[in-house]
């Protein structure tokens, strides 16, 4: 090691230091940088790598840097990264594809460390690499890199060979095929829990590149053995065959599916531990797409179901999540067929689900159930389950149900909408406990969005502007900043004709906390209308309450001044703004004249 690194300091770094080009210097450095005590130096310098590389030249980066890298393997995980990152991408700087073998033994090296994710980043560019071998060399120098690791004394090497054999399989020969499968089934079967769930994990992106006699004679076998993993029982294993199941479904047609891979879905679908039950749960609809829908029809339906009423939330979560996509996805003549009497009754018992995330999951897709169940059958059944997780306790629920309010809407229309939902909706907005009701406020703005500005003003309008003097100055708060959310979606024309006049006449409100409230909310409309509109209106109403007997009032008109202030012409400033101010600047209220001086400051 310490040979490389003189030869590569000394002819590399010192030559270049010498130069009379004074631009090469700081390459010298990078290099002296590789060998460097301090980690962080040694990370900055393999990131420049490339940098390096260039200066040196292809012919001595093959001759001297790739031997030098190779062997400064025993460093710390991070620099290790980095350099099996860089290594991916070191082709061209060594000369193009014919060379592509010299980076060979560094990466090999690099995939036999005990960090993972060194191994599984060296990995990675061992694959890129080998997308640039001619055959010959991927036979003669890839292949038996191959062998070498899935041959490794230790765990390690083994787990990063399991996902080189895609990489080299197809361009060899048949003989070394041969050889190939047979080390891959020597992995499958290892006595190391680590080894065969790195197998189950690439085993379906090998199933990719097999002939299909040897996919159905040998790896088919080795994958229902991983799928049904019981050494030890490593439920890690099993979880990972479901995925490479799903890659497998795909290569082979019905007919192969139901006698070759249904038997171990199904077994997966009621395996013992939840994480496998969970993993069929989230890959369900790409089981659904990969098997076709006469399995579907006729095997699937009832598992699908199964998981939905699962012991564990966090499987009933997974499995309420693609219940739209799974229902989507059926044939158009068996949909209500399945539906009804299957999905229905699951969903139903769901909506009162015990686990707060189960009903979030259901929320968030069962309005998408309405176009593929008509109007009859959303108005019969799913309606009523609409209002019960329109009620539910818990925001996250509610709010997924107004956020899909727009598909119903699309199929029983705004009329039977208004009749069935919006008292429910309406009912929280009133609800005595204020956080449900600043819920409430937060969801509007997407309500309106879905409503359009006609039915909103017909029944909901008065509910927002009813917000601006609740007893709750939260709900006060938030109220204003959703006047201006209002205002971005419906427009200026619908905040002149509805919002500006009613907010600005709450100036002359005897309740000085609504008087508040007035500015608040001139704070956040300053953000959405233009000065003409500031200028006209607000200005003056504003200027009028710096009269105002509660000194609260009065250092908020400042306040409110030094916003409005950046956004108007100058003679509105020098005439209304600066002579309020200045009164206020002189006021027997401390505050009031502080903040005042501050807004005197943004105005000059």
């Amino acid at each position: 090691k310490q040979w490389y690194q003189r030869r590569v300091a000394i002819t590399a770094g010192e030559e270049m230091a010498n130069t009379e080009d004074d631009s090469l210097y700081p390459i010298a450095v990078l290099i002296d940088e590789l060998r460097n005590e301090d980690v962080q130096l040694r990370l900055n310098s393999i990131n420049k790598l490339s940098t390096i590389a260039l200066a040196l030249g292809v012919e001595r980066t093959r001759a001297e840097l790739i031997p030098f890298l190779t062997d400064t393997i025993e460093d710390e995980d991070e620099v290790l990264w980095a350099l099996a990152e860089q290594l991916g991408n070191f082709i061209p700087l060594i000369g193009g594809p014919e060379y592509a073998s010299c980076l060979l033994p560094p990466l090999e090296n690099l995939a036999t460390v005990e960090e993972t994710v060194v191994r599984e980043k060296a990995t990675e560019s061992l694959r890129i690499i080998a997308t640039e071998h001619s055959p010959a060399d991927i036979e003669n120098k890839f292949a038996p890199l191959v062998k070498r690791l899935s041959q490794g004394d230790w765990f390690t090497s083994r787990t990063s060979a399991c996902g080189l054999y895609a990489a080299c399989y197809a361009n060899v020969s048949v003989a070394l095929k041969t050889e190939l499968r047979l080390m891959f089934k020597s992995l499958c079967t290892d006595d190391t829990p680590m080894v065969r769930r790195a197998a189950a994990s690439k085993i379906g992106e090998f199933a990719k590149v097999v002939e299909m006699e040897h996919l159905k004679a040998e790896i088919i076998p080795l994958f229902i053995a991983l799928a049904n993993d019981e050494q030890f029982s490593q439920d890690s294993v099993r979880l990972l065959a479901v995925e490479a199941g799903i890659t497998i479904a795909g290569l082979l047609n019905e007919s192969d599916i139901e006698t070759l891979l249904l038997p171990m879905f199904r077994s997966a679908a009621s395996d013992k531990s939840w994480r496998v039950r969970f993993m069929i749960a989230d890959k369900f609809i790409e089981l659904q797409k990969a098997v076709g829908p006469t399995i579907t029809k006729n095997h699937l339906v009832f598992h699908f179901t199964g998981l939905l009423k699962d012991v564990e939330a966090e499987v009933r979560a997974s499995a309420a999540n693609k219940i739209k996509d799974f229902c989507t996805n059926l044939p158009a003549d068996i949909q209500e067929a399945v539906m009804m009497p299957n999905v229905l009754p699951a969903v139903k018992e769901l909506v009162c689900d015990t686990n707060q995330h189960v009903k979030a999951a259901l929320a968030s897709v069962i309005m998408g159930l309405s176009p593929i169940m008509g109007k009859d059958n959303t108005i019969q059944h799913l309606l009523p389950l609409f209002l019960i997780l329109l009620k539910d306790e818990h925001s996250d629920v509610r709010l997924n149900i107004i956020s899909n309010l727009d598909s119903v809407n699309k199929v029983i229309g705004i009329h039977q909408l208004s009749q069935s939902l919006l008292p429910a909706i309406v009912e929280l907005a009133e609800d005595p406990k204020w956080r449900v009701r600043l819920a409430i406020i937060e969801h509007m703005p997407l309500l309106a969005e879905q409503l359009g500005v006609e039915f909103f003003d017909e029944k909901l309008n008065s509910l927002c502007m009813s917000w601006l003097v609740d007893g709750v100055f939260a709900i006060r708060w938030a109220a204003t900043s959703n006047l201006k959310k209002l205002v971005a979606i419906f427009g200026l024309e619908w905040a002149q004709n509805t919002v500006i006049t009613k907010v600005l006449s709450m100036a002359r409100d005897p309740n000085y906390l609504h008087r508040m409230t007035t500015l608040f909310a001139v704070n956040v409309l300053v953000d959405v209308c233009p000065p003409d509109v500031i200028t006209k209106f607000m200005v003056p109403v504003i200027s009028n309450l710096a009269n105002d007997p509660v000194p609260n009032v009065r250092f908020n008109v400042a306040k409110t001044m030094a916003k409005i202030a950046p956004g108007i012409d100058a003679t509105t400033i020098e005439t209304q703004v600066k002579p309020c101010l200045t009164r206020l600047n002189e006021d027997d209220d401390s505050d009031v004249k502080w903040f005042a001086q501050e807004a005197l400051i943004i105005c000059h």
